[in-house]
């Protein structure tokens, strides 16, 4: 049976402003979430309350610029969804990240028409891509799935 895949030509910027992290509280998933209007980011989780909020601006060289980037790299938080894979790494920045990878891997018939060369897809590691991997890369997501 085929499955078929349509490129919706996101950006990994698209998945990059509300990501599943572990909290460093308790170790259990929280969320970081990226507001570039407000400047601001918030950690923050469910199960223990930890809550943490920063602000996007950096200094480099006595330079100020507010800096967009993956909302759990601002806490230096360690992704939620991250797997071994051979001699690689698996991640996932949400949930909806993660639906998104397992649709595209999953496919038998993959259409990507009018690519921009900046897609999420274009950028993924080779593994990601390669038909062998598939089934491999299918068990590691449904145990993403289930962590708790």
């Amino acid at each position: 049976m085929t499955h078929r895949f349509q490129d919706q030509k996101h950006r990994l910027s698209y998945f990059q402003n509300q990501v599943d992290v572990v909290c460093p509280g308790c170790g259990q998933k929280a969320t970081a979430k990226a507001d570039h209007e407000k400047k601001e980011v918030r950690l923050y989780c469910l199960h223990c309350g930890y809550s943490k909020i920063t602000g996007t601006a950096i200094e480099v060289v006595g330079i100020r610029a507010h800096l967009k980037m993956a909302a759990h790299e601002y806490f230096e938080a360690n992704l939620w969804y991250t797997a071994p894979f051979k001699n690689e790494v698996f991640i996932a920045y949400s949930r909806e990240h993660l639906d998104y990878l397992e649709s595209y891997i999953s496919a038998t018939l993959r259409e990507h028409k009018d690519r921009t060369h900046f897609t999420l897809l274009e950028k993924l590691p080779r593994f990601y891509h390669e038909a062998k991997n598939r089934e491999a890369l299918l068990k590691v997501i449904a145990k993403l799935k289930n962590k708790k």
